[in-house]
């Protein structure tokens, strides 16, 4: 398991309710396998979840964040949230 702190953002951010990301720092994306999507597991702020990442454009690998994720881990989009995460 990769731990690290990271922001969660809207992935587009002109669309309010639309979908979460929190993008994770290179040495993180490197260890799950580089820029590729895959079904990962772990905790956000604690609470444990199930999710996968996502190529995020500009040598980015996202964690898509789910509404129950967020909810979970008594946080918002915006806020900072510490996460622990591997490969499912």
């Amino acid at each position: 398991m990769e731990r690290c702190r990271v922001t969660v953002r809207r992935w587009k951010p002109d669309a309010p309710g639309g979908l979460a990301v929190a993008d994770l720092p290179p040495d993180v994306a490197a260890a799950l396998g580089g820029l590729k999507q895959r079904r990962v597991t772990g905790t956000i702020g604690g609470a444990p979840f199930t999710s996968s990442v996502m190529p995020g454009g500009g040598g980015v690998l996202c964690l898509s964040v789910s509404k129950a994720m967020l909810k979970a881990a008594r946080a918002e989009v915006g806020d900072g949230v510490d996460i622990e995460v591997g490969l499912a």
